[in-house]
Parts: structure tokens; sequence; C-alpha cells
């Protein structure tokens, strides 16, 4: 992991915990489709910096069918169809900022703004949600947590979902403001998510704390 997140998880790579997940993930990938591919697992980490994180998302599970998945929460490839709950997410930024809704689902764009897109699981058997759950990532993104709360200055965690919310204990409510709601599942956006306006949560967050605000329009994306 050669990105400045590397002095701030290397302890955890020598606990117990890391190689026996390592081994899982391996014998998963030799019997079954991974997701997403060995080399994107941590694109989250490679694509945003440590020093440049100031708004962390965090999902679940990585997408498990094909070309979905490549490492960022809630993201997709170009060219691929936009997941319902990603849709959810766009109709939500259009009400809240008036941006148009993007016609991509690849959001790199906010990665490299400094938005951190964390899924609390890191890998999952193709076909198979929740398959990889239990296995020990929860044990190493909880730590990736705790080291953005370390953090300074303000960082604003947005929390979509039961599960999402579960981890605002690991968060310093002193320090750093969390935005939660309903996950934008379509089983559930209707129950929180839509009218609750995360985006311009998190800039005026940013904002009041003297720090950029993010630029959550959607570029086209790049060749797929």
């Amino acid at each position: 992991m050669a990105t400045d997140w590397n002095p701030l998880l290397r302890g955890e790579f020598d606990k117990p915990y890391w190689a026996e997940l390592q081994a899982f993930v391996r014998a998963e990938r030799e019997r079954a489709t991974v997701y997403p591919p060995h080399a994107e697992v941590f694109a989250a980490l490679h694509l945003t910096a440590y020093a440049d994180t100031k708004v962390l998302v965090l999902g679940q599970d990585p997408y498990h069918g094909p070309r979905q998945a490549h490492g960022l929460c809630f993201s997709v490839r170009p060219g691929v169809s936009v997941p319902p709950s990603l849709a959810n997410v766009f109709q939500e930024l259009h009400d809240d900022l008036g941006a148009p809704v993007p016609t991509h689902g690849h959001l790199e764009h906010w990665a490299r703004q400094g938005v951190l897109l964390l899924n609390a699981t890191l890998t999952v058997r193709a076909g198979q949600a929740g398959s990889h759950q239990g296995k020990g990532w929860e044990t190493f993104t909880d730590a990736v947590i705790r080291a953005v709360n370390d953090k300074p200055e303000r960082v604003v965690f947005v929390l979509w979902g039961s599960y999402a919310r579960r981890k605002k204990a690991l968060v310093d409510l002193g320090r750093h403001v969390v935005v939660e709601s309903a996950h934008p599942s379509p089983l559930s956006a209707r129950n929180g998510f839509f009218g609750s306006r995360p985006f311009s949560r998190v800039n005026a967050a940013l904002r009041e704390a003297g720090r950029a605000p993010i630029d959550w329009s959607l570029p086209p994306p790049p060749a797929s």
C-alpha cells in the first residue's frame, strides 16, 4: 500500500486476523470469481490520500455483479449501468443541489477531491451479497475509520442505513460531523433518504470549518 495510509495501517498487517483474512480471500479467488479484482481492492485508499480525506462515505459490500465493483463504494466502472441505490443517490443530488443527474456511475471525481469511498467489506463472491462479511475486513476498515477520526481537522462522515450508522460510535462528534439517514436502496430511500440533503449538509459543514466544499457534479466518465 504505497500511500500515506501505509504507516497508519501497517500494524494491522501483523495481526492474526489479517493473515487469516488474506488466506480466505486467496482461497475464494481460487474456487470462485471474487470482486473487485485483486489490484482494485484498496482503490479507495490509493485514490484518496489520508492527508486529503475530508469526507468519508461508508458502504457495506462491493457490488457482486460482473464489471461493477472497482474498489469505491457505490461506484461502478464507466459503461456499466447505474445501480438502483446509486440512481437514488443521484436523484437526491439533483433535488438537493440542482445538479444534473449523472449519466454514469463512476465516482472517481469525488474520490480525487478527498471523499473516501470506503466499503466496510472490501471483497465479495460473485452473485453472493455479504459473502465475505465477518471474515476480518470489518476489523481493517474500522481501523481506517479510526485513523480518519484521529485527524485534527474536521471530517464529515456520511452514514447511510442502519449498518453504516452503527459506525457513528467510532466518530468523535466534538471534532467531526456525521451526516446520516436511511439507505438509498429502493427498499428504504422513501423512508428517510429522499429529502435528507446530504450533499448540501456536507458542504455546509466543510465551509463552516474553513474547508473547500466538494464539487458533487460528475464530469463525463473516462473511456471504459
